[in-house]
């Protein structure tokens, strides 16, 4: 378990040094270990789900997960370009982003048009 943080959050290796401790109180000392890490991108909503995609290309890069606070709470942020953060589970084919908090970069959120640099 620690070596699947070890390669999603490199950042929360020094966080990482205090899960032992923690994970004897509680089994959700993981969420403590990862709170560091962080993806941005633009919401979206596909069949009911919010979902984080790439500002660029707009393909999907995770599901979101409230964690927190109500899943309705990222109805305000289609369509914006945001940074979430919380913990990440790549158990499935598309990983599933526990979002602990949004931050929003910009209120628009458009493909990077690359045929136009001519």
């Amino acid at each position: 378990m620690l070596t699947v943080f070890a390669v999603l959050a490199p950042s929360a290796n020094l966080s990482a040094a205090q899960a032992p401790n923690s994970q004897k109180k509680a089994p959700n000392s993981n969420k403590k270990a990862a709170s560091g890490s962080s993806l941005s991108g633009c919401v979206d909503e596909k069949e009911g789900h919010y979902i984080l995609v790439d500002d660029r290309s707009l393909n999907p890069v995770a599901d979101l997960e409230a964690d927190g606070f109500p899943t309705e709470g990222f109805a305000k942020h289609v369509g914006h370009k945001v940074t979430v953060r919380g913990t990440s589970n790549s158990a499935s084919t598309r990983p599933v982003f526990k979002v602990r908090s949004i931050e929003t970069i910009s209120e628009t959120c458009a493909p990077t048009p690359q045929s136009d640099k001519k």
